[in-house]
């Protein structure tokens, strides 16, 4: 088992608000790349469905991914996409690296 933290979340922006939470999740992705424990953010829209979004994160551990939920601009983000999005947040699947 890795001590690294691997997930990705998934949402769906609410109509019309497809390129506001691009634009949001853009910044977001360079304030969290900064972050010390950030090994990798990739943000990506569906090709098919330009409303839906894919993020994929990955922490260096435990301790980095803690920091990352308690950064001030996670909160700041958390609050501006809520509204823009379907359910008010994104699903997230914790991941586990398989060795190749």
């Amino acid at each position: 088992m890795s001590d690294g933290k691997y997930l990705y979340a998934e949402f769906r922006a609410t109509p019309g608000a497809g390129d506001a939470v691009a634009s949001l999740v853009t910044g977001y992705g360079r304030d969290v790349r900064a972050e010390p424990g950030n090994v990798r953010f990739d943000a990506h829209r569906l090709a098919d469905e330009p409303d839906r979004f894919f993020v994929y994160e990955e922490y260096a551990d435990e301790e980095a991914f803690d920091a990352h939920l308690a950064s001030p601009h996670c909160a700041r983000f958390n609050e501006a996409f809520a509204p823009l999005v379907v359910g008010g947040g994104s699903t997230l699947t914790w991941l586990e690296p398989v060795p190749v």
